[in-house]
């Protein structure tokens, strides 16, 4: 990713001299991957949206780094594969063990950002998705034994195996700070003290 502050026109002339800067060490630039868009309109990079949004009750503009929607699809198909029709003969340990995996490793590539409110939807959506899953295993349970027996506190827990449903918005985000100059670097001299 390059960032440019000026025209579309200093862009695309910046794009041919990465391409000739990457050229003689035998890498090039795909044709489907590069493009020149404007903050305003986003870019997706890794997972991360990226877009200057106004913000919320103020005039001021900033630039958001937040999970793309693509990410959070992606993320939504797995806990559906786990929690389908299909897998009620699994115990609910296994179940909570896999989900528990899966959504603490996203939780924590997206906790740098942005990321509350979709990890607040993901929370939701898991919920939901376990808590149906347990209605279809056992049928002939009614809501009261079911709450009862695997929610606690309204939350997915197998007391035999000790395990509780990771909940991914109690992951704390953390927001970049702009330090400009008071980034700490390595080759940064170290002032000698002097003996007495």
């Amino acid at each position: 990713m390059v960032v440019v502050s000026g025209t579309r026109d200093h862009a695309e002339a910046l794009r041919e001299e990465v391409a000739a800067v990457l050229a003689p060490i035998g890498l090039r630039l795909s044709e489907a991957k590069t493009r020149v868009v404007h903050i305003d309109e986003g870019l997706d990079f890794l997972g991360w949206r990226i877009q200057r949004h106004l913000q919320r009750g103020g005039v001021k503009r900033f630039v958001y780094t937040y999970p793309s929607k693509t990410s959070l699809m992606r993320v939504k198909a797995k806990v559906r594969t786990l929690t389908q029709k299909q897998n009620t003969g699994l115990p609910l340990a296994a179940v909570l063990h896999r989900l528990n995996r899966m959504l603490r490793g996203w939780t924590n590539y997206f906790r740098f950002g942005a990321s509350s409110a979709t990890l607040n939807y993901l929370r939701a959506f898991t919920w939901r998705r376990v808590v149906n899953w347990l209605r279809r295993k056992h049928p002939h349970a009614n809501w009261k034994q079911l709450r009862r027996r695997y929610l606690p506190r309204w939350w997915p827990t197998d007391h035999d195996a000790g395990v509780v449903l990771f909940n991914p918005a109690g992951v704390a985000t953390v927001r970049y700070r702009y330090r400009a100059a008071r980034i700490p670097t390595s080759w940064m001299s170290t002032p000698q003290q002097s003996v007495a």
